[in-house]
């Protein structure tokens, strides 16, 4: 089987890292390496990690990797374990979920079946909001194959199920630093829209929500981030003329979403700014 890294990023979770860095050790499947970068924690994340025999070292003769860096987002700290790991496969892990024993087994072995012919894996979950198991909509159900036209509307990938061939990276980059939220939708984004997804229908990924620190809790208007990597990818003179039209057809829906809300807290500056980009890009869509 390939070798696989673990990224961990995370800031001040030293009450939930544990747990999450617990699931990764008892896996069936060791990982080669798991990676903790720490976004600049203050509170005890480097004690807890520390007594679960991590070390400061970026050196790859360590297979259990802490990394402090200043505060930049979990991207930047995605990025840079990913960076500095050094195995085929990247697995990535939110420090506030965990994994079922038999994820990376599970995952490696259906892959192993289909000749590795996709270089995004990843599973179905659990959900559990403040300490409570909820189903999931409809809306939000996995799978796999192309993914494409699922993406545009919400991110239908979690970093936490994923397990990513690391050629990904080099070929797409990382994950883009400049948003604040919503960064996974854009790389899935990125990603769906020129290739196929692998996907294992089993519960392997627990993932945890509710609290106060998530990026999807801190913000209004989730869709000003989405917009921005929908314009960005409208850019990119690969896209299929089938998935320009459909990429652009969402992105003024989300507009006019993003617009009403604007109007009703009143910014009329932003609603202006938002009309004017419908007016050009339902333009666009007239002449396609």
């Amino acid at each position: 089987m390939p070798n696989v890294s673990v990224i961990i990023p995370t800031f001040n979770r030293a009450h939930l890292i544990e747990e999450s860095v617990s699931s990764v050790l008892s896996q069936t499947f060791k990982p080669k390496e798991v990676i903790v970068v720490d976004d600049g924690s203050n509170d005890k994340t480097w004690d807890v990690l520390k007594n679960l025999g991590f070390s400061v070292s970026e050196s790859q003769k360590k297979s259990l990797r802490y990394i402090y860096k200043e505060n930049g987002g979990v991207s930047s700290a995605r990025n840079i374990g990913i960076e500095l790991s050094s195995s085929e496969y990247v697995a990535l892990l939110d420090s506030d979920d965990q994994w079922k024993p038999t994820k990376l087994e599970a995952q490696l072995s259906s892959l192993k079946k289909e000749s590795f012919s996709c270089r995004v894996s990843h599973t179905n979950e659990i959900w559990i909001r403040n300490g409570i198991r909820v189903n999931q909509h409809k809306k939000h159900g996995k799978n796999g194959g192309d993914l494409f036209e699922k993406c545009l509307k919400m991110c239908c990938i979690s970093p936490s199920s994923a397990l990513i061939h690391k050629s990904v990276f080099n070929d797409l980059g990382g994950f883009d630093e400049s948003l604040k939220a919503c960064e996974d939708y854009d790389f899935w984004l990125r990603y769906c829209a020129f290739e196929q997804t692998h996907f294992v229908n089993e519960q392997l990924t627990i993932k945890n929500g509710g609290h106060s620190d998530q990026l999807s809790q801190m913000y209004w208007g989730m869709d000003r981030f989405r917009i921005f990597s929908l314009e960005k990818l409208l850019k990119n003179k690969n896209l299929s003329r089938s998935k320009y039209k459909l990429a652009l057809t969402e992105l003024i829906l989300k507009l006019k979403i993003l617009m009403n809300g604007s109007m009703k807290r009143g910014k009329k500056d932003f609603t202006d700014e938002l009309n004017k980009k419908i007016v050009h890009f339902e333009s666009l869509l007239d002449n396609e």
